[in-house]
């Protein structure tokens, strides 16, 4: 019975020595995705992005998707700001076109019947999520991101494993040392 308990104890520090190791490299990096989840959870009511716009249409055409591409992109080269886009959210039904940017955070937010841009506001919640999900350092280095975004999510996800695992390991083994104890006494 006490090589039994010796045998628990020694495994029982490995796996706390273990524990502090990934979880000291791992902190940053869990707090980071902590916060930055509690920010995407509440970017509505944070306003963390651009409210939508609604244009009452009163009976008028719809301007062709070309012609709100072009009015996006002669508005953001004035703002010498990089022109490629990334996409153009059309909403007819609620008369406005969100056009976002590949190369920064800019929405822009165009009238479907005029063409006029409506609003002009940066998306920080597209910001938090690449924080989030670590995609931001390709970003940042002008790089796919993918790879990055992948090794990022691999790792944190495989360390909260290992650190749940060992975690419960932890709290199991000095019962099973003390209940082994017991019976030992009662011997």
């Amino acid at each position: 019975m006490k090589k039994k308990n010796k045998s628990l104890a020694k495994s029982t520090r490995w796996y706390r020595k273990s524990h502090r190791f990934v979880a000291i490299i791992l902190l940053l990096f869990i707090v980071i995705m902590s916060v930055t989840g509690l920010l995407l959870t509440w970017k509505d009511e944070l306003e963390l992005k651009p409210s939508t716009t609604n244009i009452a249409a009163n009976g008028r055409p719809l301007i062709s998707l070309a012609e709100i591409e072009q009015n996006a992109v002669h508005f953001i080269d004035s703002l010498k700001l990089s022109k490629t886009i990334n996409r153009i959210d059309y909403r007819p039904r609620k008369g406005i076109a969100k056009v976002r940017f590949e190369e920064h955070f800019t929405e822009l937010q165009i009238d479907c019947y005029t063409g006029a841009i409506i609003s002009q506001k940066t998306r920080t919640a597209d910001i938090i999520e690449m924080i989030h999900d670590g995609s931001i350092v390709g970003y940042l280095f002008k790089s796919e991101g993918k790879p990055t975004k992948l090794f990022y999510s691999t790792c944190i996800a495989f360390g909260l494993l290992f650190l749940s695992f060992s975690g419960f390991w932890l709290w199991l083994k000095p019962k099973q040392i003390k209940n082994n104890k017991s019976k030992l006494s009662k011997l």
